[in-house]
């Protein structure tokens, strides 16, 4: 079995065949899904998808780019459904900084406010955080430890191999591994991947994103999580098995979702 611990059914390119997009998943072995709050007017599909399925879970939250939607998101409308698992994703993009240098700092500290407040919330419905990094490693990692994120933990979605971020696995967070393990660009993840501790290991797809090889350039899905899973096991010289297995257990504890 597998867990897709990221994959944004609530993306309008799902609105057509959601239903067919999980069975093909299910038949190949993927049993749970979760979806990221990134954006909040899709927020409402989401959970409406967490409603009609079983093994469908949501999380709330506001992706960096998104960011100005935090002040008006109403947590606590969402945070205690049956069915939320997680805050976020939310953290830190400096990949698309535009102006000049003072407009890009203040950029920058607004994204630190937002997600700083959402590592808050998170610890105070004791909820783990779906965190995004993009560019921004020292940063998320230095805010990360000064708001004592690790009481909750989480998954750093779509690790970006930096090896400075592994510190964080000895603050309960765990790495979510997608599409871009299989990429043939990838050499800095896959040389990273064997340093990350076995019982720190999720999978995702991050889809419609990412979508790895040999299917790159049509939409993701969470079948595609089996792709992903077999690259792991042959990088990390492990049982298929041994992959499944041990990303499920993990992905179970850390969302409770058994």
């Amino acid at each position: 079995m597998i867990v897709d611990t990221h994959i944004h059914l609530d993306d309008e390119r799902y609105i057509d065949d959601l239903d067919d997009v999980l069975s093909r998943a299910r038949e190949g072995g993927v049993q749970r899904f979760i979806i990221p709050g990134a954006d909040a007017s899709t927020l409402p599909r989401a959970i409406a998808i967490a409603e009609a399925h079983e093994d469908v879970f949501f999380a709330v939250g506001v992706h960096p780019y998104d960011k100005a939607q935090f002040d008006t998101l109403d947590f606590e409308k969402y945070v205690y459904h049956e069915k939320c698992v997680a805050i976020g994703e939310c953290g830190l993009d400096y990949f698309r900084l535009e102006g000049s240098d003072e407009e890009k700092e203040l950029e920058k500290q607004e994204q630190k406010r937002v997600f700083h407040a959402q590592i808050a919330l998170a610890k105070k419905y004791k909820k783990p955080l779906i965190v995004h990094i993009r560019d921004a490693s020292r940063d998320a990692k230095v805010l990360m430890f000064e708001a004592n994120a690790g009481e909750v933990g989480g998954v750093l979605h779509c690790f970006n191999a930096d090896e400075e971020l592994l510190a964080l696995a000895n603050e309960n967070f765990y790495f979510g591994i997608g599409g871009v393990l299989t990429f043939k660009n990838a050499k800095k993840l896959v040389n990273v991947l064997p340093k990350i501790p076995q019982e720190k290991l999720i999978i995702e797809t991050d889809g419609p994103y990412l979508t790895p090889t040999p299917h790159r350039g049509k939409r993701n899905e969470p079948l595609y999580t089996t792709l992903v899973a077999q690259k792991m096991s042959e990088l990390l010289e492990l049982p298929l098995e041994n992959i499944h297995q041990s990303t499920t257990k993990n992905a179970s504890k850390l969302f409770n979702i058994f």
